[in-house]
């Protein structure tokens, strides 16, 4: 099993990440999320595939709730994609990998 490819961001990171990139890939998690540990190594394999095209990152939710709560979401893990800045996909729960790279080639 790899280390954690994909990086963890901060409250005040995020806008300026949304701004910087084309298509962003935000994965909002817990460490006390059962279901989440099913969906980051999913993330980490999307942050491979589509490493030049594409940033990937992490949320905790518990360090973040003001990012969390901005998008209004009630249930992780959380999937959200955003293309130019704008929320594109949200993907709630634990999904197959096609569901997630479906996604991302819609935005691509």
């Amino acid at each position: 099993m790899s280390t954690d490819t994909v990086a963890y961001v901060e409250e005040g990171e995020f806008d300026p990440l949304l701004s910087a990139e084309k298509v962003v890939v935000v994965d909002f998690t817990a460490t006390w999320c059962g279901p989440c540990r099913l969906v980051s190594p999913l993330m980490d394999q999307l942050a491979e595939e589509y490493k030049d095209r594409v940033r990937v990152v992490k949320v905790d939710i518990d360090n973040n709730k003001q990012v969390f709560k901005r998008f209004g979401l009630r249930s992780i893990p959380a999937v959200l994609m955003f293309k130019d800045g704008e929320l594109a996909e949200t993907i709630v729960g634990v999904s197959p990998y096609e569901q997630f790279t479906g996604a991302v080639d819609k935005l691509l």
